[in-house]
């Protein structure tokens, strides 16, 4: 593991059945209130290089991480808790809102059969997700937790997934709200173009994206999700002689665990 210092020089948990019912623990005495959130890392393979991951770049306007360019995902809503627990799981919440806010980030549904142009619509008209019929959470592997400790505009607790786009899958279509285009980029190309500054990415997606970028396929990216653990991380402030650095812990799979605080974007 290393951390980033003097030169940018990065181009830039085992598979948890349950996520342990800690869904919806997002105020931890001491720590800044957060907002229950999930994302989605949707992969395809590329014969001619790495994977390609879709993201979406959100409207310069938005409160949080205008701009950035993010995975699809939101906050849970309690349409996602009430269907998770008419499953029996109240712990699926966080996969049903990130296939939940796939869809209506990026026109693709994972898990749920059917016209996902009308369930677009059905969501967009304000129906939760369980109005879109039957939906199949057990496509989503867990891949990270992220709940930072700082005071931006406002702090989430994010569950984030892997899973790999269905061969059948309708091309991306951004939703023009809340994003202002979506697109199938490599980890690799993200990153280069966020050390360019033509990307914006927040702390944690560079985090994920370094750590996706060293796998070669999507088959790659699934096992290593399924590899390491999943816990909450909550970037920590080291100080040290060069000035203030943001870490991580460094027995999560990230390759990159530290970087100079003055680079940072943190929302």
């Amino acid at each position: 593991m290393v951390d980033l210092g003097g030169v940018r020089a990065i181009a830039r948990a085992s598979y948890l059945p349950s996520l342990h019912s800690d869904v919806g623990r997002s105020h931890v005495p001491g720590m800044t209130p957060a907002i229950p959130a999930a994302t989605l890392i949707l992969l395809r393979d590329c014969a001619a290089g790495p994977p390609e991951i879709l993201m979406v770049e959100r409207a310069a306007a938005m409160a949080f991480a205008g701009g950035a360019l993010v995975f699809p995902g939101g906050r849970i809503d309690p349409g996602d808790e009430t269907l998770a627990l008419m499953m029996g799981d109240g712990d699926l919440a966080p996969r049903l809102a990130a296939i939940r806010e796939t869809i209506e980030e990026a026109g693709i549904a994972i898990g749920v059969a059917g016209d996902v142009r009308a369930m677009r619509a059905t969501l967009t008209q304000g129906a939760p997700i369980g109005a879109l019929g039957p939906v199949d959470p057990s496509p989503l592997i867990p891949y990270a937790r992220w709940r930072p400790d700082h005071v931006p505009v406002r702090v989430f607790d994010t569950w984030f997934f892997v899973a790999r786009l269905p061969d059948d899958a309708p091309a991306a279509v951004v939703d023009a709200t809340e994003n202002v285009r979506t697109l199938w980029t490599s980890a690799q190309d993200a990153l280069a173009a966020a050390d360019r500054g033509e990307a914006a990415l927040l702390f944690p997606t560079r985090r994920v994206l370094e750590r996706l970028a060293q796998h070669d396929d999507v088959a790659a990216v699934l096992a290593d999700a399924r590899t390491w653990p999943v816990r909450t991380i909550t970037p920590w402030v080291e100080r040290r002689g060069d000035g203030d650095w943001i870490r991580i812990p460094d027995d999560l799979g990230y390759p990159v665990t530290g970087e100079p605080a003055t680079w940072a974007v943190r929302g």
